[in-house]
């Protein structure tokens, strides 16, 4: 009988930790994510969840620990068009105008050559992930023109129009109406439709929540809970929510990071 291949995980991070100046901010994280799931990882603000999240995608270097994504070593990774990431309060807006679509269409990049003009499948690609997030009565408007919410879904738009299979958003509902979280919520579900891998940082999930699989807790730089999914009187409750696959005894990271550092970007 013929062997099937084992497909791997998305993300594998072994006894990942982070520096910041000197300081260790995440600790002995151990961190699986399987294909098609939806994992929100949880926390208050200062737990460390947005810092995971950038040392997943490569913003934040590991000061310990390894990181393979697709069964690659992150240091050999270089297939970052299935990767998309959506950081936390962003805005679509700039001094230079464009439209929805041209925002968008600056998600396919990875996928043509430089200075070639976009194909029918880029367009085609441009076109659905403007319908996903909702905006396609806006395609053609100025993004300086939308709300708060709106911009954040046509950013999600530009990511989704690189088509990933791994996709990260960083507080995507902060400081957003319910509205807007209510198409963001029909956006996500259609993708994880589609079997796409999300890993979504939220204080709250709100609308959101029937959408996950599977949540990770963090407090003070590490991993306290990891398992099927929480309310909000659980993880942001008195009580320490815990998991025993997550033992609270790592030992403190004195390795400084090697590259620049941001001191103002603490553990969020």
């Amino acid at each position: 009988m013929p062997v099937t291949a084992i497909e791997p995980h998305p993300i594998e991070l072994t006894n990942g930790a982070v520096a910041i100046e000197g300081r260790p901010v995440l600790r002995d994280i151990n961190l699986t994510v399987c294909t098609g799931e939806f994992v929100a990882l949880m926390g208050a603000n200062g737990s460390g969840k947005s810092t995971l999240v950038r040392a997943l995608t490569g913003l934040r270097p590991l000061a310990g620990g390894e990181l393979s994504l697709f069964g690659t070593a992150f240091d050999d990774f270089d297939d970052w068009q299935r990767v998309g990431f959506v950081p936390q309060r962003a805005s679509a807006a700039s001094g230079v105008p464009a439209s929805v679509w041209e925002i968008v269409a600056s998600g396919r990049l990875t996928h043509r050559r430089l200075f070639r003009p976009l194909s029918r499948a880029d367009r085609a690609a441009i076109d659905d992930a403007i319908e996903i997030v909702g905006l396609g009565e806006k395609a053609r408007d100025g993004v300086s023109t939308l709300s708060g919410g709106q911009q954040q879904r046509a950013l999600i738009a530009r990511a989704l129009a690189g088509a990933p299979e791994l996709f990260f958003l960083d507080e995507p509902t902060a400081g957003v109406d319910l509205p807007n979280q209510l198409a963001l919520a029909e956006a996500l579900g259609r993708l994880k439709a589609r079997g796409a891998t999300i890993v979504l940082v939220a204080h709250e999930l709100g609308p959101l929540e029937p959408l996950v699989d599977r949540a990770v807790v963090m407090r003070d730089g590490r991993l306290v809970y990891d398992g099927p999914p929480l309310n909000h009187a659980d993880v942001h409750g008195p009580h320490h929510v815990h998991d025993e696959r997550h033992v609270d005894h790592a030992p403190r990271v004195a390795s400084p990071l090697e590259s620049i550092t941001h001191p103002k970007d603490g553990m969020r």
